[in-house]
């Protein structure tokens, strides 16, 4: 049979596809030991988790939060301080809301044993929600929350590492594990120093599309008094129940 001659054009076509074929075996040689890796990496984050869990009894921060309406593409920012703290087996919650995109709105809000009240002074008004079971998985997210509770409540992607006002933190990724209900979200971000075990920073994804992000800033740790833990209510303040 007679020999054609390979053209410089078909020399150079065998040629990329020989570099291309290298290059793809050689990050096929990776694929395998890239998930090990990202493993490890969030077993140490959720076994320092874990460590300071243990030594948790308090948190206090100020915040911000900056809540998108995608419909309109607008913000709302909402400034003030927030607490936590464990007692038993459970955790209780207080934030006191002090501004609302830079205009004076004092608002509190404390959850305890299954219980969220709503304090408004302006109209010396509290209305009380029953929260529901799984509120407490929200709020130990990222402030006292074990690496273990964590993992048994959430799928978690490690996202790797973020500094966050000069702190390095872990970015993980959480979906929950349990579906349906009354998840409104598609997941949630968290960055934690799992040193401490504490978020500096968290965003919720909705399925609608808007999103929420919160920052935490002048964190102190295991300092707060018990008497933080209670609504300074104004005499003749009404309660409503829903």
């Amino acid at each position: 049979m007679p020999v054609h001659p390979i053209s410089a054009e078909q020399k150079s076509l065998r040629m990329k596809r020989a570099i291309h074929l290298r290059f793809f075996a050689v990050f096929l040689m990776f694929i395998p030991l890239a998930a090990p890796a990202q493993n490890a990496d969030l077993q140490k984050v959720l076994a320092e988790m874990d460590a300071a869990s243990a030594n948790f009894q308090s948190a206090q921060a100020d915040f911000v939060w900056d809540q998108y309406t995608a419909v309109v593409q607008s913000h709302d920012y909402q400034k003030g301080t927030i607490a936590f703290r464990r007692v038993g087996g459970a955790t209780e919650m207080i934030a006191h809301v002090k501004t609302e995109n830079d205009q004076p709105a004092e608002k509190d809000v404390f959850y305890k044993s299954g219980e969220l009240d709503f304090y408004q002074p302006a109209l010396k008004q509290v209305t009380i929600f029953k929260a529901g079971g799984n509120i407490e998985r929200y709020l130990t997210l990222g402030f006292g929350g074990s690496g273990k509770d964590l993992a048994a409540t959430w799928n978690i992607a490690y996202q790797g590492t973020e500094t966050i006002d000069g702190v390095e933190t872990a970015k993980l990724d959480l979906t929950p594990k349990q579906v349906g209900g009354n998840n409104q979200f598609t997941h949630i971000t968290i960055w934690v120093d799992p040193k401490r075990g504490i978020s500096l920073k968290q965003q919720v994804f909705q399925e609608s599309g808007d999103w929420r992000i919160a920052l935490y800033s002048n964190i102190k740790m295991n300092s707060v008094p018990a008497s933080a833990f209670t609504l300074q209510l104004a005499p003749g303040t009404q309660k409503i129940r829903k």
